[in-house]
């Protein structure tokens, strides 16, 4: 019998070598259409040193501590790392069926019989039954294990996938937290940018006031007609009014900054309705090539396991049409008496072969159907590559034209400026009219908003450059495993 057991668990084994269904092979970059440089020209390599803490590289300490704060307690975050615990456990459990499984019972109680019989009547005349019953003591132990011969690579296909699902997740909290940085960084240069336009806003506000003030000076002197005044009147308060919507945009900024560090609104950010300046962007910023993007952006490292995933379900489905082995067991022992529960021991071993015959093409319809997924899955990661492609090239194309319209608006400032200065000196002198200074007040006022916008849309192209890069998650405590 030992011998028997041994022989069918060696040929078992031997033959679970060979796994029904294709062994994966990730896609090439000709396969996913990935060209050999970006369009913008070739840049110097990238490495993961210079994308996982990129946003210091902006030396602004303040976001450095909110983007730390959101890595530990954002719930999206929290979220995607039970995500990944609940495929590290569904691992478990596929590996789990490599092995025996073996339950156990044991009972015990006393049963009761009655025999039934006539009656006698006793000396006293009392009627006394003949009857007879009795309780008796029942026991027994008991063992059972059965083991599910991985014949055709089932089980070993099922656990492939539980091992690339659990990698997939692990690129999933990645590409969260990596998603979290960004727009972390997005809104914290969005309310540094409405506090600098609050500042611009409020400095016009008071050289507008000194101008509506001057004409009426001169209206009272009899040097103007009230049309000055009225027009300065009109500039102020349209200047004034901008106002409440940029503290509006601030406190939404706030308010969302807040959240993704999770906390509620409010004190959170109390300490960041302290002005200070946008981050001064970095000049030189390396990209790589486009087939970093493979290893770059868990996004796309997700679709790709996810698409090993499907490919090793084709096997499962596969191992379904052909014959299943399974070996049982079990020992037991039963004894009316406790102290003789070991004396009689029976068991037995058993093997099984199941082959089903006739389904209506279910089982081939499976196998058809896992196939469609796996196209699905290949197109799906194509697509996360060209869409990565596109974030990169979008990015570089935004952070070109900041700089460029930065560099523009920077001589259109410094010439609006000079301007409105010398309409002014020139307006209280009588030399011009107040046409003039209004037209050079309201230049000079865009000029401002716009150099301040184009410096942070200069910092928001870099930020979300490097979110196109896959920057920010790799230097993650927990990083995907796709062992």
């Amino acid at each position: 019998m030992r011998y028997r057991i041994s022989w069918i668990s060696g040929t078992a084994l031997l033959l679970s070598a060979c796994a029904a269904g294709p062994d994966y092979r990730a896609p090439q970059g000709a396969a996913l259409g990935l060209p050999a440089a970006y369009s913008q020209g070739a840049s110097a390599p990238v490495g993961d040193a210079d994308l996982a803490s990129w946003w210091t590289r902006l030396n602004d300490p303040a976001l450095s501590g909110l983007i730390d704060r959101a890595i530990a307690n954002n719930l999206d975050i929290v979220q995607a790392q039970a995500r990944l615990r609940q495929a590290r456990e569904s691992l478990r459990q596929a590996n789990a069926t490599f092995l025996p499984q073996i339950s156990g019972s044991g009972s015990g109680g006393k049963n009761y019989r009655s025999q039934a019989g006539g009656t006698r009547v006793d000396d006293n005349g009392n009627v006394i039954s003949t009857g007879a019953s009795k309780w008796s003591s029942t026991y027994s132990l008991g063992a059972n294990a059965s083991w599910q011969i991985d014949l055709f690579g089932e089980l070993s296909r099922t656990a492939e996938a539980a091992r690339a699902d659990l990698a997939a997740s692990g690129y999933d909290l990645a590409n969260v937290r990596m998603t979290i940085i960004s727009e972390l960084a997005t809104n914290y240069i969005q309310a540094r940018l409405a506090q600098e336009q609050l500042r611009i806003a409020r400095e016009s506000q008071r050289v507008q006031k000194d101008n509506f003030d001057i004409a009426s000076w001169r209206l009272q002197a009899g040097l103007v007609s009230s049309l000055d005044e009225q027009q300065a009147r009109a500039q102020l308060a349209q200047t004034s009014a901008t106002i409440p919507q940029i503290e509006a945009s601030l406190k939404g900024s706030l308010n969302r900054i807040a959240v993704l560090t999770g906390q509620a609104p409010g004190d959170a950010t109390r300490a960041l309705e302290t002005p200070a300046p946008i981050p001064v962007a970095s000049t030189q910023i390396a990209t790589g090539i486009p087939a970093d993007t493979l290893r770059q952006r868990p996004d796309v490292r997700s679709a790709e396991r996810a698409l090993a995933a499907a490919t090793a379900r084709i096997g499962v489905a596969q191992a379904q049409l052909y014959p299943s082995l399974g070996i049982s067991g079990n020992i037991a022992t039963t004894s009316n008496a406790f102290s003789d529960l070991f004396s009689l021991i029976t068991g037995g071993v058993f093997a099984n072969v199941a082959q089903t015959i006739f389904d209506g093409g279910r089982l081939q319809s499976q196998v058809r159907s896992q196939k469609a997924a796996t196209d699905a899955a290949f197109a799906a990661y194509k697509q996360s590559v060209l869409t990565a492609l596109e974030d990169v090239e979008n990015a570089m194309a935004q952070l070109t034209s900041a700089r460029a319209r930065k560099a523009e608006f920077a001589v259109a400032y410094d010439a609006s400026n000079n301007a409105a200065i010398l309409a002014r000196s020139q307006y209280q002198a009588g030399l011009t009219d107040f046409q003039t200074l209004l037209t050079s007040e309201s230049t000079l006022l865009n000029a401002r908003n716009s150099l301040a916008s184009a410096q942070s849309d200069e910092v928001l192209a870099i930020a979300q450059l490097y979110n196109a890069l896959g920057g920010g998650w790799q230097s993650m405590d927990d990083r995907p495993n796709e062992q």
